[in-house]
């Protein structure tokens, strides 16, 4: 088992009183970001959103080549960038020249999308189902844009024969990976050569089981290498009972939120969600602070490496540990430090 970080810069609603700047915020994400390369892990992951508060991370290519800079061992990839809004001629020429930047450490992670409210904002005709089809019809041009003279007749690109310069610096290209859910786009992954990136959220154990189960079918039915399969799950490691049940209750807060913004229909100022109610955020039984325990991976060391275990038995290559929660940066990193000394020496 492998580990990783991933992390953008982010502020839940209701915090509007805070009066954190930006700078700031991303002073505390680089710190963690360090943390991370410093303590072992293989990986950062850091994604593209649009107009929120919430998570903001508007161009990964740009945060991942100032983290070049200040970290020295770690891959740093896009956890994800949104393929719909990428000309595939655009997508492939930036990021090789991140890989260039970064002598050869970017990982290319990508993904429809998944929020209207973005969708609404930067390409209004666009669904789920479209945005999907794009990305089926871009990721496959990446390796050929970047081998050269590649020529496209598509149902949403065409283009000249073209060639995406620079020359990424590693060898047929950094390394893909597809953010899949259904069994079709675990397929799509695999038959393509591609990695594989699975988020759980909330459901919990079933849920990271059936997740695998799509990418074994996808795999059995392929003839070609196996590739990577990662988890990415919100982590929390607490230092007793207690600390556990306050990181609980703040995750229970940041998915209420969380389903806030997926659902789209709340009034959005500032970049900021109408914060909810006391009175919605105890109704939401879904969400609730119980099931969230149990669901996600929280817990003192011990309990996460024991979660952790049952993972790597079926069959994850890597952890990615979802740092955005809500929480304080001193929460945030005293969680990471606990992870990187009691937690990932376990799986050495």
């Amino acid at each position: 088992m492998q580990f990783s970080l991933f992390a953008h810069m982010e502020r839940i609603s209701d915090s509007n009183a805070d009066n954190t700047s930006h700078a700031q915020l991303y002073e505390e994400f680089i710190s963690l970001c360090k943390m991370a390369d410093d303590g072992g892990m293989r990986a950062i992951w850091t994604g593209e959103h649009h107009g929120m508060e919430f998570t903001i991370a508007p161009n990964p290519f740009i945060t991942i080549t100032d983290l070049a800079r200040q970290t020295r061992n770690v891959k740093l990839g896009t956890g994800t960038v949104i393929a719909p809004f990428w000309h595939p001629i655009k997508l492939a020429g930036e990021a090789a020249m991140t890989d260039l930047i970064t002598n050869g450490r970017l990982e290319l992670g990508i993904a429809r999308g998944a929020y209207t409210y973005e969708y609404e904002r930067l390409m209004p005709e666009l669904d789920a189902w479209r945005a999907g089809q794009r990305m089926r019809e871009t990721t496959p041009l990446l390796r050929q844009l970047w081998h050269g003279d590649c020529q496209h007749e598509g149902e949403f690109y065409q283009f000249p024969s073209t060639t995406a310069v620079p020359k990424p610096v590693q060898d047929g290209g950094p390394p893909i990976w597809i953010a899949a859910r259904d069994p079709n786009s675990h397929e799509f992954a695999v038959h393509g050569g591609f990695n594989v990136q699975v988020t759980p959220l909330w459901q919990g154990m079933e849920e990271i089981e059936s997740l695998m189960q799509r990418f074994n079918d996808a795999c059995d039915s392929y003839s070609g290498p196996r590739p990577k399969i990662m988890l990415l799950h919100h982590t929390y490691v607490s230092h007793d009972q207690a600390d556990t049940e306050a990181a609980s209750k703040e995750l229970s807060r940041f998915y209420n939120y969380f389903g806030a913004w997926f659902q789209n229909k709340r009034t959005v100022t500032q970049g900021h969600l109408d914060p909810l109610s006391q009175e919605e955020l105890e109704s939401n039984a879904m969400m609730s602070a119980s099931n969230l325990k149990r669901d996600l991976t929280i817990g003192t060391a011990q309990e996460v490496i024991d979660q952790i275990k049952r993972y790597e038995d079926l069959g994850y290559d890597e952890f990615s540990m979802w740092l955005d929660s809500g929480m304080s940066f001193e929460r945030k990193r005293a969680s990471l430090s606990r992870f990187i000394d009691n937690v990932m020496p376990a799986f050495t």
